[in-house]
């Protein structure tokens, strides 16, 4: 949705620094100069109480509901839900969640403008509202690949504009790079390839530097000598027979994920995590350190390697400055072998999409596609 900043806020700040040059603040619109103090404070309260006069703020679109849920069943084992909101004759999206395990949410639905588009999200194998929940058995990233392309011929689509975070993006790369020819379009935030360099960031101290006691509350939860393969450890654990064990530490990587993820995380944040029912992060335990022990089913640098093969889909990367799960780093490499692609840091952000500027960013790349 375009709307109106109608309150002073951070949104309106945001924009305000967009609109101001210089020391002297011209605003050129209307050739206005004020080289006083009390004239720029003037100003100031002027342009923040009537922010979204001069220029509109893209802000989500109303929340929705879907007019269509339903299961695919994609193997003998799993069935997968799948939900579609919007335009029925919109131009489709399919929005790739994260993790894996995260599972699809409401909030993606409303990035999209339910008029213009087809709004298809769908849980990925043993994630969310699929069957058989938090199931690690024919799971791999070439079994979700084929979902996908399984999901977009039932529902008799032509091409898709892929929209994915984080594991999405992931995701996204691995199907866009197999079925190229599916692809309108993709979206992706918070670039991870599954390179080895990137897993041991996440796992193995690149983290520690900006979150020492978080990082080490992580490592601690482990013995000594499974530290050099953290993901294994963990995986072991949220494993377990012992629900307690599972329990545990599922709630210990919820919560170290969390800390790392958000730009802004006080303790009252982090005290909702600990009064979630520690159920809700299973999938997301398993399913996460399930992929990166197996190094995302990928061969190393497979996703970078073959980048060729989507060198011609119009691509927006868009990356948090201080994304601590995935660093801007991975999105600049990738954008490096992709000249056609658009590179978007956005500025005090981190990993989360909520972020106001990833938000924004994200917001401005899907008009590019409507």
């Amino acid at each position: 949705m375009i709307g109106r900043c109608n309150k002073v806020d951070t949104r309106c700040i945001y924009i305000m620094k967009n609109e101001i040059t210089g020391g002297g603040l011209i605003v050129k619109k209307h050739r206005w100069f004020f080289p006083n103090f009390p004239a720029v404070v003037f100003v100031l309260i002027f342009i923040i109480s009537s922010c979204g006069q001069e220029k509109e703020a893209l802000v989500l679109w109303p929340e929705i509901e879907p007019f269509e849920t339903d299961y695919i069943r994609v193997s003998s084992i799993h069935e997968l839900y799948y939900e579609l909101c919007g335009n029925p004759d919109g131009k489709p999206v399919f929005i790739l969640h994260g993790g894996p395990g995260g599972g699809s949410s409401p909030l993606y639905r409303r990035f999209f403008n339910p008029e213009k588009f087809l709004i298809v999200q769908h849980d990925q194998r043993g994630s969310g509202k699929s069957r058989p929940y938090a199931d690690i058995r024919e799971n791999t990233t070439q079994h979700l690949v084929e979902d996908i392309e399984t999901l977009r011929q039932h529902l008799n689509l032509d091409k898709v504009l892929i929209f994915g975070g984080s594991w999405g993006s992931t995701l996204g790369i691995a199907y866009g790079e197999t079925y190229s020819e599916s692809v309108s379009g993709m979206i992706l935030r918070g670039i991870f390839t599954g390179a080895q360099d990137e897993i041991d960031h996440f796992y193995h101290g690149g983290v520690r530097p900006f979150f020492p006691e978080t990082y080490e509350t992580l490592e601690m939860s482990v013995e000594e000598s499974e530290r050099k393969s953290i993901h294994h450890a963990l995986l072991k654990r949220v494993e377990s027979d012992d629900p307690a064990v599972r329990d545990k530490y599922a709630m210990i990587w919820a919560k170290y994920e969390y800390k790392v993820g958000t730009l802004y995380t006080d303790d009252e944040m982090m005290a909702e995590v600990d009064q979630t029912d520690p159920n809700v992060f299973l999938a997301f335990a398993v399913m996460e350190n399930y992929y990166m022990a197996n190094d995302c089913f990928l061969e190393e640098d497979q996703l970078l390697r073959e980048a060729d093969k989507i060198a011609d889909i119009p691509i927006v990367l868009v990356n948090g400055r201080y994304d601590m799960i995935c660093p801007p780093v991975n999105a600049y490499r990738l954008h490096k072998l992709l000249p056609k692609s658009k590179l978007v840091i956005a500025e005090e952000a981190g990993h989360w999409l909520g972020d106001r500027p990833v938000e924004r960013a994200l917001l401005e790349a899907v008009q590019t596609f409507e």
